[in-house]
């Protein structure tokens, strides 16, 4: 927890609580289930969870907020959002229904009632929010197409509604082709570790 604790001081004593027991529920659940790589399961609390939270850096949900998280695999990055974000709700989905089995039982065992998972294709949901979510899924052309039609017309936070992707490295011509409705913002003007060099945010205006 050293880690989250040095870029979001002010957490509350639940929410310490709980990304504490994501650092003992996830090594657990991956020796069942493997959600995590094994070499990065060691570096869970930084590529992780404390990646998924530089959306939190980007961006603070406000209450009522509807989220998506696109392609939820483990559980990232909704899981840590939904921690940091209790008024907020987050639907988390992947096709794969073992991946829903763990983010299921994760969810349960920390309590959080503001997450719904969704075992399908999220391009078949019949459903529109605030923003939509993702990690490293496939491309921004792709995502962009899966999701502009699940995206609500009303903007009730700091910036227009739309995707936030987190995305290793610079998309280069990839983002090309969203003009300028995309914008690129580097993970690494928030967090000091090597890792985050390559870490970009792409964000998508509706």
């Amino acid at each position: 927890m050293d880690l989250i604790l040095k870029y979001f001081p002010g957490l509350q004593p639940y929410q310490i609580e709980r990304f504490n027991l994501l650092k003992e529920l996830y090594p657990a659940w991956n020796k069942k289930i493997n959600v995590i790589s094994r070499k990065d399961i060691q570096h869970l609390e930084e590529r992780h969870i404390l990646h998924s939270l530089s959306i939190a850096k980007f961006i603070q949900f406000r209450t009522g907020s509807k989220i998506m998280d696109l392609g939820t695999g483990g559980g990232f990055p909704g899981i840590p959002l939904a921690i940091m974000y209790p008024g907020s709700h987050f639907t988390l989905v992947d096709s794969v229904g073992k991946k829903i089995k763990v983010v299921s039982e994760i969810a349960n065992a920390l309590g959080l009632n503001n997450i719904s998972l969704k075992n399908m294709r999220a391009e078949n949901l019949n459903e529109k929010f605030d923003f939509v979510v993702s990690r490293a899924v496939t491309t921004l052309d792709k995502i962009d197409s899966w999701t502009k039609d699940k995206i609500l017309d009303r903007d009730q936070n700091d910036i227009p509604n739309g995707t936030i992707y987190l995305k290793g490295g610079d998309p280069g011509k990839d983002i090309d082709s969203l003009g300028n409705r995309a914008s690129l913002i580097p993970v690494s003007k928030w967090f000091d570790e090597s890792f985050f060099l390559t870490k970009m945010i792409v964000y998508i205006k509706k």
